[in-house]
This record gives structure tokens, C-alpha cells and sequence, in this order.
């Protein structure tokens, strides 16, 4: 459902390269910490609203791909940066097979 203010679903939709495979078109927000965890009280006492809220914009054959790979608590425990989501094997290894999908 798109609306002319460029919102999708209520989500802002942004265009560019995608950070992992650097495929260019539609970006999803991706939350290094999983909103379904947000109201932990693990998290809730370790990160702050800011730092939960935090995310990278990626494509979504990345996005579904991390959450294909690694449960949510995985995410949030281990791959709360950027940097860490790149640094995985796993994770590049599908980023490498999304590079080269047509988009």
C-alpha cells in the first residue's frame, strides 16, 4: 500500500545501496536489537531507549536473511553493532550470495 508522502505501511521507504551486498533499491530498517525484546528488563537495564532503537538501513533479501540465520536473542546479545553483523561468516557468506541476485 503506498501513499504518496512516500511512507509504505507506515514505514518510511529509503532507496540506496544496501551496506551488506551493496545491491541498490529498497532499504528496510533493521534493529540491532529486535523490538520484541525491547521491554526485557535484561535489555530495558543494559541499553538505553536510544540504543535499542538503533538500526542500519538494508535490503530485504539481508534483512530476511539475518533473521533466517540467527534467532532474535542471538541478534540482540550478539550482533548489537553494525560491525558485528559484517564481521559474522555466516552472515557474509549470505550477503555475498545476495550481491549477486538480480534486484
Amino acid at each position: 500500500m503506498d501513499a504518496p508522502d512516500g511512507h509504505v505501511g507506515f514505514k518510511r521507504v529509503k532507496y540506496g545501496p544496501c551496506p551488506l551486498c551493496g545491491r541498490k533499491g529498497a532499504l528496510t530498517f533493521h534493529h540491532l536489537i529486535p523490538r520484541k525484546l525491547h521491554r526485557r528488563v535484561y535489555f530495558k537495564k543494559t541499553y538505553t531507549r536510544e540504543e535499542r532503537q538503533r538500526g542500519i538501513a538494508i535490503c530485504r533479501l539481508c534483512h530476511d536473511g539475518i533473521h533466517a540465520i540467527y534467532d532474535e536473542m542471538t541478534l540482540a546479545k550478539a550482533f548489537d553493532t553494525p560491525e558485528r553483523i559484517m564481521a559474522d561468516a555466516r552472515l557474509q557468506k549470505h550477503f555475498r550470495w545476495a550481491a549477486k541476485q538480480k534486484g
